[in-house]
């Protein structure tokens, strides 16, 4: 089991689904966490459950739209903690769109989440971990980004240029010992699914459905989700960087045939 005993960690969009699990596996692990979202009320519940089990751990309201907003995280987490160690950047914009019918505001914004945010966030923490001798950015991604469903065009297309800013970062921050790696990750099953779910009209038994089509009999979980960034974040992994990990129960491009 890795350890991430003393390290700071920033979790973006950790009040729910896959982010809160990476938040409360990295307190289980021994990180002194950073919950971050735009739902106060969860969020404070979140760092106020976590500072009940004897974890450091502080809520940050930031709307990752906005540049000013990034960067506060960022320096709220050295105000309090005085170091940032992780950096996970799981929040995401998932609303759907085609290539014609998606409005231009709307890319804008998924764009401005979901891949200009870990690029402010990744240039703001690059100075604290770089005096600190190095650190590790983890970028939640999706399998989406190889080509995407039609109705998720924006969101894919940002995930898509998420693996090229992790490589690229990768590439250039190996100088200091930053290590940035990726995680695609595949259908998981969260409160924000579900939602969707409903509202796309698939019934209270969606579920039921999916399972059929995955080989292991069950949607990914996002404590799945914490394992894999867990090793990323972690020591483990000292000398692995630019890494995208797809977590997928079948190879990408080749659906189960059922």
């Amino acid at each position: 089991m890795p350890t991430l005993h003393s390290k700071v960690a920033i979790v973006t969009g950790s009040t729910s689904g896959i982010g809160k699990g990476i938040a409360t596996y990295f307190a289980e692990l021994g990180a002194s966490v950073v919950v971050h979202g735009t739902n106060r009320p969860h969020g404070d519940a979140l760092a106020a459950d976590l500072q009940g089990r004897g974890v450091r751990a502080i809520f940050v309201a930031a709307n990752l739209a906005d540049a000013d907003d990034c960067q506060a995280i960022v320096s709220e987490a050295v105000h309090v903690f005085g170091r940032v160690d992780v950096l996970v950047n799981n929040a995401a914009d998932t609303t759907r769109g085609t290539i014609e019918t998606v409005p231009i505001a709307t890319w804008d914004r998924i764009l401005d989440v979901n891949l200009r945010a870990p690029f402010i966030l990744t240039q703001a923490v690059i100075p604290h971990m770089r005096s600190q001798g190095g650190g590790s950015i983890v970028n939640i991604g999706s399998v989406n980004a190889y080509i995407g469903e039609p109705k998720l065009c924006p969101y894919s297309v940002s995930k898509g240029g998420l693996m090229t800013l992790t490589k690229n970062a990768a590439s250039y921050l190996n100088q200091y010992r930053i290590r940035v790696n990726q995680l695609n990750v595949g259908w998981t099953l969260t409160e924000g699914e579900h939602r969707v779910k409903l509202l796309e009209g698939k019934g209270e038994n969606w579920i039921e459905d999916a399972v059929a089509t995955r080989p292991f009999g069950r949607l990914l979980s996002p404590q799945d989700v914490a394992y894999a960034a867990a090793y990323f974040a972690s020591d483990e992994s000292a000398c692995v960087t630019g890494s995208v990990m797809d977590m997928e129960q079948y190879p990408v491009g080749a659906p189960p045939d059922w």
